[in-house]
């Protein structure tokens, strides 16, 4: 709930020297997406937006093409700047003198999405990838009476989100996490955020996702096919002979024609994509997942490096729209390690090169039958799970976590629960 006590702990960061330029780029974007949101909603002659939405749709798309950010960094930075013209706006209703928000402190702010708090490392999406830094703390049994010790450490406790700043004077990186008590109580009533298992363990379910240069576009792990990578690929080369045609015309007119094909085909491509992201995040909302998973960005566009600028683009708007429409509920984007995805049997976890063919499998060792790309689309969420399982915190901060299936929700552990059990 909004009124959960919150706790605010700064943490010294050891941020490796290679990777220090990557937060001060960060920065140095994330604060130009708070100021041109500033300099659009600010308007002493007409009136001040104090819309996020608003803001966020016209601006949105021209800040992703200006920085390197990600769409939720971006989005942190125009709300960021219509939070302070919002201020602003009240203080001129009371009658105090106030001017346009500037920003030109060093501060970024990141949540679960942007970032992940784990027990002894945070890892910061950045323009260049993501880095991990280790926390700088006293020894275990010094820290017990600290800020971390009572609060970070104790696990009625969730980080949910954290502001990163720079100390110019000492050459140092401190993280301000904002850390909310899930379970706590108000004027003796009891409210709870999250559910829990019988251990008392936070618990999550994620929705794999495997996308696909061939056949269906997106594939989940409750076996939903959405979309298709073919159509989209004939799309677009009914698009190309059509230019090329007209290129070999060589006239104006032609050539005037060749600018408003591409214009159409560019809209049509990415309404279809939106499409697409909304099914999934449907599909997502219907299994009660809390979280959509990916392979890692850098595979999808190494699986597509033999193919067209194109597709290589589908994938990676396609992902940040997801990111992007996800803001406005209650899931969150992760990404896993993709190695061997497509040669693991999910059913047994036999892992060989001849289990695929093009879109069968069939595990050579326990004879499992079963599309190829719903396979690989269960053991992306069974590889996140697992991580969790490891110990480390996921992007929603559980301990415990399952994948969603056609029919039910399976563990790490392999146990599975019947879909008329899980009401």
């Amino acid at each position: 709930m909004d009124d959960a006590p919150r706790r605010t702990i700064p943490i010294k960061l050891d941020v490796p020297r290679e990777r220090r330029g990557d937060l001060h780029q960060t920065k140095t974007q994330f604060l130009h997406c708070a100021n041109r949101t500033s300099e659009w909603a600010w308007r002493y002659d007409d009136y001040c937006v104090t819309s996020k939405s608003k803001a966020e749709n016209a601006l949105y798309s021209e800040l992703r093409e200006e920085t390197d950010l990600t769409a939720n960094l971006v989005q942190k930075g125009i709300r960021r700047a219509i939070e302070a013209v919002t201020s602003g706006v009240e203080k001129l209703k009371d009658g105090e003198k106030t001017s346009q928000p500037e920003f030109d402190s060093w501060s970024v702010v990141y949540d679960k999405r942007s970032a992940t708090f784990n027990d002894d490392h945070a890892t910061l999406s950045t323009p260049n990838g993501r880095i991990t830094a280790e926390y700088v703390l006293p020894p275990k049994e010094e820290r017990e009476e600290t800020p971390f010790g009572r609060y970070y450490e104790n696990d009625d406790w969730d980080a949910s989100s954290a502001t990163l700043q720079y100390d110019d004077r000492e050459d140092t990186f401190y993280l301000h996490v904002t850390l909310k008590n899930p379970d706590y109580t108000v004027d003796g009533t009891e409210y709870q955020e999250a559910s829990h298992d019988d251990d008392g363990a936070e618990n999550g379910v994620v929705l794999g996702v495997d996308l696909n240069v061939t056949g269906a576009f997106a594939v989940t792990s409750t076996g939903e096919f959405i979309g298709s990578a073919d159509y989209l690929t004939h799309k677009r080369a009914q698009c190309e002979q059509r230019r090329a045609r007209l290129q070999q015309v060589g006239t104006r007119s032609a050539h005037l024609t060749i600018q408003s094909i591409g214009s159409k085909f560019s809209d049509w491509s990415l309404d279809w994509l939106h499409n697409r992201a909304n099914n999934l995040i449907a599909e997502a909302q219907s299994a009660d997942a809390d979280g959509i998973i990916f392979e890692n960005l850098d595979h999808i566009r190494e699986n597509i490096a033999n193919g067209s600028k194109f597709q290589q683009w589908a994938y990676a708007k396609f992902v940040e729209l997801v990111e992007y429409k996800v803001e406005s509920t209650e899931l969150f984007v992760d990404f896993v390690n993709p190695a061997y995805t497509s040669q693991r049997c999910s059913h047994c976890g036999f892992t060989h090169e001849d289990n695929r063919d093009d879109k069968e499998f069939m595990c050579q060792d326990c004879g499992y039958d079963v599309n190829a790309d719903y396979n690989a689309a269960k053991n992306i969420a069974n590889r996140y799970c697992g991580y969790i399982h490891r110990g480390q915190k996921s992007r929603g901060g559980w301990a415990i976590s399952q994948l969603a299936l056609k029919s039910g929700m399976l563990n790490v552990n392999g146990e599975y629960t019947p879909a008329e059990l899980l009401g």
